[in-house]
């Protein structure tokens, strides 16, 4: 009774999460732009689309099959209007194949819907499954299943079949061409926000929890966190992907590209080795915490010079994630002035870093063998980071 107390109370539990998600969500679509608005957006288009296709078909043509045109007007408002058009090609050949391989079927066995299916079955699964169709594969077998069901094997069936088909790929990619055809390059600036944002959240918490001493729990949490900073590198070439594809076809590429150009690609790979860097520096003062460490702790006295570092590389992100969004530059300025006093600020918080640098190796000369090692190596690292974080500063341009 108490175990299935237990596991009632844990559904209902996620129950009431699933319902704030959902909540929230809805809230956020109706608030302001960003995903959840882009979804309902696309919900609401590939529904009108799907009407509009069934009042054509079904109301005005009277088509004998006319849920075939909603049916693929509403699969074909896609992510992007060139995915829209990739994928209306991809379903009309399906569907095609898949009407004409069941009436050949249909007619070797005399209208014989069991052993029709036995015939065409396999082989519109097995030519579902050739991977230039993607994830469309299914189509060729449900659409010979309707075919055989319906028992629509003639001539005038078919090309009825095709029609219906076509007229709901034109219908639907011409939905998500025309209203509101989604581009994805607010996605790209979230995406790439997050990086010096995290980043400097990060070298801020590491700042000032080992300015007050921290333990080893402590610095398995910053590896945590640093070891996240990758998937966001990955977030942001597979953001950089939908914004460029989102642009193929779309009628109005132009006048909905707005806000500043994202930075070159150049740019992420600067910051998957800072995030590389950060992961191994962390991970080498988690090795050097705590009572029992695995690797030998640098004296305090280094430790020392650490935290006035952090702060300077937290100061660096910071002005990064500024340049990122600068405000918008008088009429007849300079465009290479995006980013206002930002760089400045920058440039000071770098040379700070860099003195701080330079007194941590100079640490060095002042320590045994075995503290040398630990401090030598976080010295190297420490530098490595300066490095790929001044060669990460933003640049803007085209992509």
């Amino acid at each position: 009774m108490n175990q299935a107390a237990t596991r009632v109370q844990e559904w209902w539990h996620r129950a009431g999460w699933e319902a704030a998600a959902v909540g929230t969500s809805v809230r956020r679509a109706l608030t302001g732009p960003g995903p959840e608005r882009d979804l309902a957006v696309q919900a609401f288009k590939a529904a009108g689309a799907a009407i509009l296709a069934w009042a054509v078909a079904g109301w005005w043509w009277q088509a004998p099959l006319a849920l075939m045109a909603p049916w693929t007007a509403i699969a074909l408002v896609q992510s992007t209007v060139y995915r829209s058009v990739r994928t209306g090609v991809q379903q009309v050949v399906l569907i095609a194949a898949g009407t004409v391989l069941a009436a050949v079927a249909a007619g070797l066995t005399g209208g014989n819907t069991m052993a029709a299916m036995a015939i065409v079955l396999p082989v519109t699964a097995l030519l579902g499954n050739y991977s230039r169709f993607e994830n469309q594969g299914v189509y060729a077998s449900t659409t010979a299943l309707f075919v055989l069901v319906y028992g629509s094997f003639g001539g005038f069936d078919i090309l009825h079949r095709l029609l219906e088909t076509l007229l709901g790929a034109v219908i639907g990619i011409g939905v998500n061409a025309l209203v509101l055809p989604p581009v994805h390059l607010r996605h790209a600036h979230e995406s790439l926000h997050r990086l010096p944002r995290d980043g400097a959240a990060l070298l801020r918490s590491m700042a000032e929890e080992m300015e007050r001493g921290y333990d080893r729990q402590q610095a398995q949490e910053w590896h945590s966190r640093a070891r996240r900073l990758p998937q966001l590198v990955a977030d942001l070439r597979n953001a950089r992907m939908w914004s460029r594809e989102s642009y193929r076809f779309n009628p109005a590429g132009r006048i909905r590209r707005s806000g500043q150009e994202l930075p070159s690609t150049q740019w992420d790979a600067a910051w998957e080795r800072v995030a590389d860097h950060l992961t191994a520096l962390t991970g080498m003062l988690a090795e050097a915490a705590g009572e029992e460490p695995r690797l030998r702790p640098p004296p305090d006295t280094v430790l020392a010079d650490v935290p006035p570092l952090l702060h300077a590389l937290a100061d660096v992100c910071e002005a990064d994630c500024a340049a990122l969004n600068p405000p918008a530059p008088a009429a007849g300025g300079d465009r290479g002035d995006a980013g206002g006093g930002t760089a400045g600020g920058r440039d000071e918080a770098m040379e700070r870093a860099w003195a701080a640098q330079r007194r941590l190796k100079t640490r060095l000369a002042d320590q045994d063998h075995e503290t040398a090692t630990s401090v030598g190596g976080l010295a190297a690292e420490i530098q490595r980071l300066l490095h790929d974080l001044d060669d990460a500063r933003v640049a803007p341009r085209q992509t």
